[in-house]
């Protein structure tokens, strides 16, 4: 089988995916860009193993695109199909609007999205770029009813398990509080509780409410963030709340940060938007019970309230407060559960959900 793959940049968890597909297939996948702007040197350092590869040529016009005009020239009617991840993207509408032209058939893919209501002309125009495809993968329901609400039929539409880990990333067992307690010593975290977040230190990652919620817990419960120096905003209100209990932690490689995923022993991902939110997916395989919003499709899909964490509302502090004492209270009870959410979300799965997606569809024309 000969699938054509086109994307905008290697991401690591991608890569991950790309690699573990092309051992059950001819795999070749189209890159906008060899790497994103805004992201640091491990995102430039993959392997590609098992698929080719082609790097485009053309015009940079943001963090992870750019204009490829020459996207058309490693289109074709040979590959049984062809994916198309990157279809907001000039180059990918490029494609998009070449494979109509000559017929080709392709499919559409997406990490998930919310449904908003667009301005009329931004509607007609969404639903002109995503019409036409065979096949539309989606992550979650949010992401389903964004496809429909640009006017894609409900009957085109197919689930698969969107992640960044591999099945061996998976913990069979919770960490031991005692060995939780060896690490913390190692860390030198003094809190009884530690409660983990990880992210980039912008306003849509919602750490101030993080913070805010901080200074409702007592001296046994220790807030630390990992992902580079305090911003000055979070200076302040650290001040203001008179936190004693906040630590910015900087940027880890996946090593070191396994650590303090080992050492936590809850996870909180406050954001007003991401979507999907693979810390979510990391923090699970690490066995922690995880508090996040009603804006992260990855908790909406994967955390259950009073099972392996907590979901509510955006900038709800009490929420934060209350769900944060609840799960540490529960956390040996939650880590369990997580675990088993976290094994339904590897790559061996991602893969296998593709493959069995194109397999039952052998039968509609479309597919060779």
């Amino acid at each position: 089988m000969k699938i054509l793959w086109l994307t905008n940049i290697p991401s690591p968890y991608r890569v991950k995916f790309f690699n573990e597909l092309g051992t059950k297939c001819d795999l070749t996948v189209v890159f906008e860009k060899r790497s994103s702007s805004e992201r640091d040197e491990s995102w430039k350092k993959f392997k590609t193993d098992n698929f080719k590869t082609i790097f485009l040529s053309g015009k940079s016009i943001g963090v992870a695109e750019a204009i490829c005009f020459s996207v058309t020239k490693y289109i074709s009617k040979e590959y049984d199909h062809i994916v198309v991840t990157n279809y907001s993207d000039p180059t990918g509408i490029i494609a998009i609007l070449y494979m109509k032209s000559k017929g080709i058939h392709y499919e559409i893919e997406g990490d998930g999205a919310f449904p908003t209501l667009n301005t009329r002309y931004k509607r007609y125009i969404k639903r002109f770029i995503l019409s036409k495809a065979d096949i539309y993968f989606s992550t979650a329901q949010m992401h389903d009813q964004y496809y429909m609400i640009n006017g894609v039929s409900k009957d085109k539409i197919v689930r698969y398990p969107f992640t960044s880990i591999c099945k061996n990333e998976v913990i069979e067992y919770p960490v031991s509080l005692e060995e939780k307690q060896k690490i913390k010593n190692r860390l030198n975290i003094k809190e009884q509780y530690m409660i983990l977040a990880v992210g980039q230190f912008i306003y849509r990652k919602g750490f101030d409410n993080l913070i805010a919620a901080s200074s409702y817990l007592n001296e046994n419960y220790g807030i630390y963030i990992v992902g580079g120096e305090a911003t000055e905003e979070y200076i302040e209100m650290i001040r203001k709340f008179k936190c004693k209990n906040v630590y910015f932690i900087e940027f880890k490689k996946s090593e070191e940060l396994n650590e303090y995923y080992k050492a936590a022993d809850i996870f909180v991902h406050p954001t007003r938007e991401d979507i999907w939110g693979l810390v979510v997916n990391e923090a699970m395989a690490k066995g922690l019970p995880v508090v996040t919003t009603n804006k992260c499709i990855a908790g909406l899909e994967m955390v259950e309230n009073n099972i392996n964490g907590a979901i509510g509302d955006v900038d709800d502090i009490q929420f934060l407060v209350t769900s944060i004492k609840q799960c540490c209270d529960k956390r040996e009870e939650y880590a369990l559960k997580a675990i088993e959410t976290a094994k339904q979300y590897t790559i061996e799965n991602m893969v296998s959900y593709h493959l069995k997606i194109w397999d039952d569809n052998k039968e509609k024309n479309y597919v060779k």
